[in-house]
């Protein structure tokens, strides 16, 4: 199933895609899930028996009360519990930074401030001279998920989607110690458009065979398959939930093959191989 949120009359309101691909809004079928995507993913009602009833109700309404085409997405949710950036997960990227994949995972938390969607402007900081986006496939938390082992992590995931995590690069060089400060302006977290869960994004593959790809202006910067990560899906899972619980809604970004250099005017991409591409323009601050 896919889903999304889209702007409607000044509000935000969660979908499913129907198979013809019209966008189903939520509290057309049910009152109760007004709102952006988070409220369905943290209820009950996103167990697998709900959804599929879900999946089967937006089949059957109106063709006229689910929009077409040239909706206005936003971001899928706004307030998840936790966001974790993975930094350094790909041996490539690391090396652009002259660094070294560390044993064990370089995570970071964002704040929800961050959290731009589709079509957002991602925006330069006035501090920052070398501010990059990075490509990367974020994780979705269904359900509580507490001391898990990696063999069981995937059956906590609602879902996955594509994510643009912006990093102000010359901050960053100046003391490890500001990662945090690097990673935390404002607009430097994009995710959307939409979020596929895990059962029909895999469908007959693998999830180490998915493709990441950052792209800048429509030019490949750097391509990486998920297997290549030296901490895969399922470790950053258990790693994390062995030292705080996640919960629903939260994110993991898992890192991303290679990161392009913002300047105004350009478009930043990020492409996932079996999602809709993310796309943002920038500008300066």
């Amino acid at each position: 199933m896919r889903f999304a949120t889209i702007k409607v009359d000044h509000t935000e309101q969660a979908c499913l895609q129907r198979k013809d691909g019209r966008l189903a809004p939520l509290h057309r079928i049910d009152p109760s899930l007004t709102g952006d995507l988070l409220n369905l993913i943290e209820r009950s009602a996103a167990s697998p028996e709900q959804l599929r009833r879900l999946e089967q109700q937006a089949e059957d309404l109106p063709p006229e009360d689910c929009p077409a085409e040239g909706p206005a997405y936003a971001p899928p949710y706004r307030h998840p519990r936790k966001v974790w950036g993975i930094g350094l997960n790909y041996a490539d990227h690391a090396g652009d930074l002259h660094e070294e994949t560390p044993d064990q995972p370089a995570s970071f938390i964002k704040a929800d401030h961050t959290i731009v969607g589709m079509g957002d402007e991602l925006v330069i900081p006035r501090q920052s001279e070398r501010t990059t986006a990075e490509a990367e496939i974020g994780v979705v938390i269904g359900r509580e998920a507490a001391d898990v082992s990696p063999e069981e992590a995937l059956d906590y995931v609602f879902g996955v989607c594509a994510v643009l995590d912006q990093t102000a690069e010359d901050i960053l060089a100046l003391n490890p110690r500001y990662l945090t400060r690097s990673k935390n302006f404002p607009t430097f977290f994009s995710f959307g458009p939409e979020v596929v869960t895990l059962d029909e994004f895999l469908a007959s593959r693998a999830l180490e065979d998915v493709e990441v790809a950052t792209y800048l202006d429509g030019a490949e910067i750097r391509r990486n398959v998920v297997g290549n990560m030296t901490h895969s899906p399922r470790d950053l899972i258990s790693f994390h939930s062995q030292m705080m619980p996640l919960f629903p809604g939260d994110i993991i970004s898992t890192g991303t093959p290679g990161a392009g250099v913002l300047r105004p005017g350009a478009v930043a991409e990020a492409r996932i191989d079996g999602l809709r591409p993310l796309t943002n323009p920038v500008r300066v601050t």
